[in-house]
């Protein structure tokens, strides 16, 4: 399947679009939805990945729509050459399948937004306006996916840079990096101040830190879960 070129470009006021799909029908479709809305045109049509990038390349054009699954070149190998080669051009992902993998490459990719086709014309017009307006744009479908991963991404940053840490060792540093002197620590914790620098000591070497700054920093940073509970208890 050959791409189409669909004539001269739009006026500056317009939204131009690109829009590449490997169902013909489908691609028809689109052309036709987005193509008479007011401020848009629909300037080039590719039915493969490798086509959608050539035509991007020559047109320029102000939003991207992409199917994540075609062939000589999958959507979301076409979004990444684009958004490399064209950065700042808007790409908005068409699925049928609300897959929260696929989601996650077409947001490496330097997708602009994800939508599914299953969603409403208005939908879809939305969504182009929002990325054209420079903004992203999410299926409600696939958010939930979105948020799921963030937290887990937290989670394991936070167990993989305080991993070598005891407990105590991490209730020390919350108190560290919220400023209190050793002396103060002992109280709180109930242990000897030369303890506490042992402690002090031992976080800086699991750490690889210099300081006690260097450390506030770094609690702060990793998001050290004790410090919204400085004392150790969570909840």
């Amino acid at each position: 399947m050959t791409s189409l070129d669909r004539g001269v470009a739009a006026p500056p006021s317009e939204i131009r679009i690109v829009i590449a799909d490997d169902h013909e029908v489908v691609r028809i479709g689109l052309v036709a939805l987005l193509d008479r809305q007011e401020g848009f045109s629909v300037v080039g049509e590719a039915g493969t990945g490798s086509d959608a990038v050539r035509l991007v390349r020559e047109l320029r054009p102000d939003v991207v729509v992409l199917d994540i699954r075609m062939p000589n070149g999958s959507g979301t190998d076409a979004c990444r050459e684009i958004t490399r080669d064209l950065p700042g051009t808007p790409v908005v992902m068409l699925t049928s399948y609300a897959d929260s993998e696929a989601l996650f490459e077409a947001i490496a990719a330097g997708a602009s937004g994800y939508v599914l086709k299953r969603i409403g014309s208005d939908e879809l017009v939305e969504a182009v306006r929002t990325v054209a307006a420079g903004e992203s744009m999410l299926d409600h479908a696939v958010t939930g996916a979105v948020l799921e991963r963030l937290r887990t991404a937290a989670r394991d940053e936070e167990a993989g840079a305080f991993a070598e840490l005891t407990e105590q060792e991490r209730r020390v540093l919350a108190e560290v990096a919220s400023g209190a002197s050793n002396r103060e620590i002992g109280a709180r914790l109930d242990l000897a101040e030369k303890t506490v620098r042992n402690y002090v000591s031992n976080v800086l070497a699991k750490l690889g830190l210099a300081s006690r700054a260097q450390a506030a920093t770094y609690a702060i940073r990793h998001r050290l879960r004790e410090l919204d509970t400085p004392d150790g208890t969570h909840g």
